[in-house]
């Protein structure tokens, strides 16, 4: 598992080579902390859409500045071994940008993929991606499926304990 997660220099090279071989490249992010039922169902269903599926994982300074100081709930690299630890899931890497622009930049995709929360407006690097003649796919949303729903369900039943 340890092995799928790569520093993005790195992670950038293998892609390049990946693409030199054909191999139709997947790019997705996001915190996946908590893993659960919509983000496993996102990540199979992203993997579908080409041969090579790469995870891009928020590190805890971006987590904490986009989601608040409570979060993330797991460490940087407990989220990304657990990513690397899915068998649709080829590759991980964590970046500390709040957004992932660079990161899609460097590896230029074929396929940009997001959860059915943005649209292909909102979508950070959509314009990169599709000028190098990529696509942006967004897939729908697990209804009810959230790390914040999950967060919420915990302490509302173990607070009843105290």
């Amino acid at each position: 598992m340890k092995d799928k997660i790569k520093e993005r220099q790195e992670l950038s090279q293998i892609i390049n080579r990946l693409k030199q071989k054909g191999k139709r490249i997947v790019f997705t992010n996001g915190c996946f902390d908590l893993l659960h039922l919509g983000h496993v169902r996102y990540l199979e269903e992203a993997k579908s859409l080409g041969d090579i599926l790469v995870v891009g994982i928020n590190s805890d300074r971006s987590v904490r500045e986009l989601k608040g100081p409570g979060r993330p709930i797991l460490p940087e690299m407990e989220r990304a071994e657990i990513i690397s630890g899915l068998g649709c899931v080829d590759y991980v890497t964590i970046f500390d940008e709040l957004d992932p622009l660079d990161l899609i930049s460097s590896l230029l995709p074929h396929v940009l993929v997001k959860g059915g929360d943005w649209t292909k407006e909102t979508t950070v690097g959509r314009d990169v991606v599709e000028r190098a003649g990529g696509e942006v796919v967004i897939l729908p949303f697990v209804k009810g499926a959230s790390t914040s729903n999950l967060i919420e369900t915990i302490l509302k039943r173990y607070e009843k304990r105290t």
